[in-house]
């Protein structure tokens, strides 16, 4: 479901779905709740994305000029790859962001050839349909685990002061063996489904980091996510919107049965 926004106006830091590729083509109420949530924010002057599907050794900073449409999926429906995000990057805002990391001793790479995969402009395509904010990819760490993500955030929580919005995508839940399963077999969503969903909420509402970052301890987590790297984005997000941030979910439902597309806003 929906939430209404009761605050004056989103930090630049968020934390949003992304689904399966198939969410491009039908967006639905998640969908039109990053839109509304993206229309709360003052036009940021670039947007630094985190997708799970750029996985990498060290964090690595996207520096192309114009960044390809990654149509890193296959047996999908044909418009899908006929779909393109054409945002320019900002090689500007991508040293600032290089800069940054270095600065808080973290190892650092750059690619000038790295594009948008599905994980970034599916959601950048509804929030910001223009594509006329520039955009800087930064990978994930999945081998480093989530106290690396939630570093990797606080690092950045510098860039919303500057204007430059934090975009991380994932999911709250991502299990694609259960995902298959149901689609061969059929069935219900899976009971861990909404009750990891409601510990995240939970969580996210009390501000335990702590908590959150343990999240593979809880009964639920494992199940949740098999392999961390749709729930690192979300650590992220946390480390970037800084100590005094509290979280508010924008959206909260399920979709394809066993991805929670949960999105998160800070104030």
């Amino acid at each position: 479901m929906s939430y209404a926004n009761t605050q004056s106006n989103a930090r630049a830091v968020l934390f949003v779905p992304h689904g399966s590729p198939m969410f491009a083509l039908h967006p639905g109420a998640a969908g039109a709740a990053m839109t509304q949530i993206a229309a709360q924010l003052a036009r940021p002057r670039a947007i630094v994305v985190v997708s799970p599907h750029w996985d990498t050794a060290v964090p690595t900073v996207g520096f192309a000029a114009r960044p390809e449409t990654i149509h890193d999926f296959g047996g999908f429906d044909p418009r899908l790859y006929e779909m393109h995000y054409p945002a320019t990057g900002c090689p500007e805002v991508a040293a600032q962001v290089v800069a940054a990391l270095q600065a808080a001793g973290l190892p650092v790479a750059k690619s000038v050839q790295r594009g948008l995969d599905h994980g970034a402009w599916i959601p950048l395509r509804q929030m910001f349909p223009a594509a006329d904010v520039p955009v800087v990819p930064l990978s994930v760490q999945s081998h480093l685990g989530s106290e690396h993500a939630y570093r990797v955030g606080q690092a950045l929580a510098g860039l919303a002061q500057q204007g430059i919005l934090v975009l991380a995508s994932g999911n709250i839940t991502h299990n694609l063996r259960d995902l298959m399963g149901l689609r061969m077999n059929g069935g219900t969503t899976p009971t861990y489904v909404q009750v990891f969903a409601d510990w995240v909420h939970t969580h996210m509402v009390a501000r335990d980091v702590h908590g959150l970052l343990a999240y593979r301890q809880q009964t639920t987590g494992q199940q949740a996510h098999p392999s961390d790297e749709h729930l690192l984005p979300l650590f992220t997000a946390l480390g970037a919107a800084g100590s005094d941030a509290q979280p508010e979910a924008f959206f909260r439902g399920i979709s394809d049965q066993v991805i929670a597309m949960d999105g998160y806003a800070f104030y």
